[in-house]
């Protein structure tokens, strides 16, 4: 089954043309019953990846979530053990919306996948883990830039909320938790602040975490960015609880 999206971007662009940063909030009764069955598929996808690591007498620990090491212009990061990764949470071909102007990104904080709507009415669906800053915004706006293994600086709020981390920009690397790349949200030439990027942590993916937008892991980054030219058009959906 499969919900409409054109209703919720008509929303987003009346919103930006009246300078409104709100969507209605009808937007969860757009959701199919066949939405809802698959976020409890990954649920217990998720659960018996857990029970196959207890039933070896040990739950995973962060470094089961990382097998070997990959290379990507010039950078050695650990690549992700994709055994630990529920099949529902990995790239696929899905037909659960319907996109009337197809080749955007739609992304449901809720339900925390990343949509790359295509013409053939289908859409390339990506899990994403959720930060504080991700689900805070809602709306359009455009992919205006594009980073490789891009640099850091954090937020003045995340280091109000954690003395530890320093505020000084870092550079693009496999320590950097922006990723192996980033895709930077405009509207009306204006820098959001909003990004999509990577993870240093794997098992976040699906689930709302404390800090950052809209985080992948970085191979489906990687697959993401080659796909996504700069102008793509992108709607956040509303983080309804």
């Amino acid at each position: 089954m499969r919900w409409y999206i054109e209703l919720d971007f008509q929303r987003a662009e009346h919103s930006k043309r009246n300078g409104e940063n709100a969507m209605n909030g009808s937007r969860r009764q757009l959701l199919t019953r066949g939405l809802a069955a698959a976020a409890a598929i990954s649920t217990s996808s998720s659960a018996f990846a857990q029970l196959a690591w207890n039933r070896r007498g040990q739950a995973p620990t962060e470094a089961d979530y990382f097998h070997g090491t990959a290379f990507d212009h010039g950078v050695e990061y650990r690549a992700t053990n994709m055994a630990l990764i529920p099949k529902e949470f990995r790239p696929q071909i899905t037909s659960e919306i319907i996109d009337p102007e197809p080749g955007r990104l739609v992304i449901d904080t809720r339900e925390h996948f990343l949509y790359l709507t295509r013409a053939d009415g289908t859409a390339i669906r990506y899990a994403v883990g959720v930060g504080r800053e991700g689900f805070q915004w809602f709306g359009s706006a455009k992919v205006m830039r594009k980073g490789v293994w891009p640099t850091w600086t954090p937020p003045t709020e995340m280091v109000k909320r954690n003395p530890d981390i320093s505020p000084a920009t870092m550079k693009g690397g496999a320590l950097n938790p922006m990723g192996p790349r980033a895709l930077y949200l405009y509207r009306d030439g204006r820098d959001l602040l909003y990004r999509i990027h990577g993870t240093l942590e794997p098992w976040t993916i699906g689930s709302d975490v404390s800090s950052g937008c809209i985080r992948l892991l970085p191979e489906d980054l990687i697959d993401l960015y080659d796909r996504v030219p700069t102008g793509t058009d992108v709607l956040v959906m509303k983080h309804l609880v």
